[in-house]
């Protein structure tokens, strides 16, 4: 049964299972996050130094029901007070995003109510809209362990890549970053623990691609470059891993900071927006923000607990979609699988 998101308070179930954390949220009303749970499974995979597929899949099957018990729960909302279900459909590790959208496809069946497939990396973008009012056009700066672009929003639903990664994620080179000092996983986190005692100008690192004309990003030359000192160093001590580390940081945030500037300068947005693992990153946050003032721009960053993947972000995207009727065309469809290497369109 499908209800009019115009005429209705809308209740929408969100399920998050695109890599490593599992996520619930329960979004209602206008929109207002009513719950937010995330299980983690960092602890699961830092004995292996990164995310295993399968062991992630099998965390899942296990902590997905439960999830969801406790966000109804914590939402004070039961399944049959639910209107639309919205999973995550990708990118994402493919035997992780099946549990989501398996365990979603199952429950809209037996409720009999709509499930919405969201991308999320357009998820990302919502995680801005918490307790926000958005100016468009805007920009935003996606950064996770697995992705890095440029994206203008010109409206809901409305989006355009200026520039993304050629090779190599800013999150992955912060994670192979860490792994090289042993830090263990999740290496980002880590690495900006430990560069606050730092030296940022120790290692003079490359800035690939600061210069170039377009928006794209490279960081695999970074992470080779960090290598090789590493190498050439041989015994770390604790103030040449944190002069590392604070060298690191600096140069992947400048590349960070002067591609958002030149998309500022070139299409001259109302706002600038963060989005993704990346930018929980202090220094990031705070050259953003600079960067914001500098250009009088409206900068909108995400809460910390909304940078992480998350199932309220999840439940946002569905509900502009509906109010924008953009995913009634995509109910009609039943049938739709993981898309592991989906794209914004």
């Amino acid at each position: 049964m499908f209800k009019d998101p115009h005429m209705y308070n809308l209740s929408i179930l969100a399920i998050e299972t695109s890599c490593d954390e599992t996520a619930a949220a329960v979004i209602e009303g206008d929109p207002r996050i009513k719950s937010n749970i995330i299980a983690s499974q960092a602890k699961l995979h830092a004995r292996y130094g990164g995310v295993v597929p399968e062991v992630a899949a099998r965390s899942h099957i296990t902590a997905i029901i439960p999830t969801i018990d406790l966000a109804l729960k914590k939402a004070k909302t039961k399944l049959s007070d639910i209107d639309y279900i919205a999973v995550t459909q990708g990118p994402g590790l493919m035997t992780s995003l099946m549990v989501g959208i398996d365990t979603a496809k199952a429950l809209g069946a037996a409720l009999n109510i709509p499930v919405i497939p969201i991308n999320h990396l357009e998820a990302h973008i919502y995680a801005n809209f918490v307790e926000q009012n958005i100016k468009f056009p805007a920009v935003i700066l996606i950064v996770s362990g697995g992705h890095t672009l440029l994206v203008e929003v010109k409206g809901h639903g409305k989006y355009r890549i200026l520039g993304e990664t050629v090779d190599d994620a800013a999150g992955e080179a912060f994670d192979k970053t860490a792994k090289m000092l042993g830090l263990g996983y999740p290496g980002g986190p880590m690495i900006s623990k430990l560069a606050k005692n730092g030296n940022p100008a120790a290692f003079d690192f490359p800035r690939p691609m600061i210069n170039s004309s377009n928006f794209n990003f490279s960081f695999s030359g970074l992470k080779t470059a960090v290598l090789y000192k590493v190498q050439q160093l041989k015994s770390l001590n604790l103030i040449l891993k944190s002069n590392l580390a604070a060298s690191v940081q600096q140069a992947i945030v400048d590349v960070l900071i002067s591609k958002t500037e030149k998309a500022v300068k070139q299409y001259k947005p109302k706002t600038i927006m963060l989005g993704g693992g990346v930018a929980a990153n202090s220094l990031l946050r705070q050259r953003f923000s600079l960067l914001a003032k500098s250009y009088k721009l409206n900068a909108i960053i995400p809460k910390l607990e909304y940078c992480t993947d998350n199932a309220a972000m999840i439940g946002l995207a569905a509900y502009y979609r509906l109010k924008t009727k953009k995913a009634i065309r995509q109910l009609a469809d039943k049938n739709f699988g993981v898309e592991p290497n989906l794209k914004i369109k």
